[in-house]
């Protein structure tokens, strides 16, 4: 017993103390021992709308991508220590840095935490590094529900021509989300790396899952599982636990990307989740400039920051002249899919899952702002995005090209 009191907080420690002298009952006694310990033990609550206001205050107005280097086709060929080349993501991060951009959202896996958990914990801490020379800080994401429901370490299967973002994978992968006996294993992954960084003012929020509602059709939908949705509405309430047992600093998140938001009673059992359990709201829209604002105006109903973490598909009508001032205009923060063409093959659009496209480069790139050569897709948007970012933030680089 003594050792127990030994490691409490010392105010619980000094009232046990004076219980036992006033000799309680051995039935009180451990009882109160475990009411104390369960205090202790709590996870930190979500954070209030004056503490998520409050920490929006001390922003500078985010702008950024959804990154990942054009050497890797996923999450996994980024982060492995065979392929991960810390030189490629800083000059890829000096072009961010060019722009005015201080945010990245960057994608980890939980099978390199499996894999080699110091390792991948010495690879983040590298990756932050670079971040801080750049002045930028990411939003590390730690599941997804979309794309490939088979994830495999080692080496990563090349592009399939013609066709977006054909190697991403999704973590946990179907095999690890239907078991739960792995589920002790994801846990020590989100706790592991959160715990890691979790005082880090590097890191600027967690995005714990990806889309977790994502039925990923039509791209592997065959191969999905047939329970996937209940599964996952049961494990994204524990995701957000175990990522507030860590006590981050930092804010908790899951973004929007589908369905009615107009008021709690419309969302998904999911969806209410993602909204009431998360410091910040974040979502996804790949829509008009009408479409987005009037997803802006309905999430403003929860008295939240609010951070668009994917959007631009020019194609799709969502384009950096529409979309980025208005999120300047609402203060939302903008953080638009694709940074540098690569092995993603994100500048084909979606239909290229049904109809691979033959032309090396699509009439308009659906994704992406430059070539692997730091060379912009259009001048006239990274001209934009250094006008906006210089005009609210200070005055950026001159040249992005190394």
């Amino acid at each position: 017993m003594l050792r127990i009191l030994h490691f409490l907080p010392s105010h619980i420690s000094d009232t046990m103390a004076a219980m036992k002298t006033r000799h309680f009952t051995r039935l009180a006694f451990p009882f109160f021992i475990f009411v104390a310990l369960s205090a202790f033990a709590q996870a930190p609550e979500r954070w209030t709308e004056a503490q998520a206001n409050d920490w929006y205050a001390h922003q500078p107005w985010l702008v950024g991508s959804d990154y990942i280097p054009s050497y890797a086709i996923n999450q996994l060929e980024m982060w492995q220590a065979d392929t991960f080349n810390p030189r490629r993501i800083d000059t890829e991060l000096g072009w961010a840095e060019s722009l005015g951009m201080n945010t990245m959202r960057v994608f980890l896996h939980d099978l390199l935490w499996k894999q080699d958990p110091d390792g991948f914990r010495d690879r983040i801490e590298t990756f932050l590094a670079l971040c801080a020379k750049h002045h930028i800080r990411p939003i590390f994401v730690l599941f997804d529900s979309v794309w490939d429901p088979d994830p495999k370490l080692g080496p990563q299967h090349p592009p399939i021509p013609g066709v977006h973002n054909s190697g991403w994978v999704q973590s946990p992968g179907r095999a690890a989300l239907a078991d739960p006996a792995q589920y002790p294993r994801l846990e020590a992954y989100v706790t592991g790396v959160i715990g890691a960084f979790s005082s880090d003012p590097r890191v600027l929020a967690w995005d714990l899952w990806n889309e977790p509602d994502n039925g990923n059709d039509p791209s592997y939908v065959a191969g999905e599982l047939t329970n996937k949705q209940a599964l996952v509405k049961k494990l994204l309430p524990e995701v957000f636990a175990w990522a507030r047992s860590a006590h981050p600093s930092q804010p908790l998140t899951s973004g929007l990307w589908q369905g009615d938001w107009s008021s709690l009673k419309t969302l998904t059992a999911i969806q209410r989740t993602q909204v009431e359990d998360s410091d910040v709201l974040s979502f996804h829209n790949y829509g008009w400039p009408e479409d987005f604002e009037a997803h802006v105006l309905l999430l403003e109903q929860y008295h939240r920051p609010i951070l668009c973490t994917e959007y631009m598909a020019r194609g799709n009508g969502s384009t950096f002249d529409t979309i980025l001032p208005l999120a300047l205009k609402y203060r939302v923060a903008a953080i638009n899919w694709g940074f540098v063409q690569g092995k993603t093959q994100t500048w084909y659009p979606w239909d290229s899952w049904t109809r691979p496209y033959t032309l090396e480069q699509p009439a308009v790139w659906h994704h992406d702002l430059f070539t692997p050569d730091g060379k912009p897709y259009r001048q006239r948007e990274v001209d934009l995005i250094r006008a906006l970012t210089s005009a609210t933030n200070g005055p950026a680089k001159s040249t992005a090209m190394q």
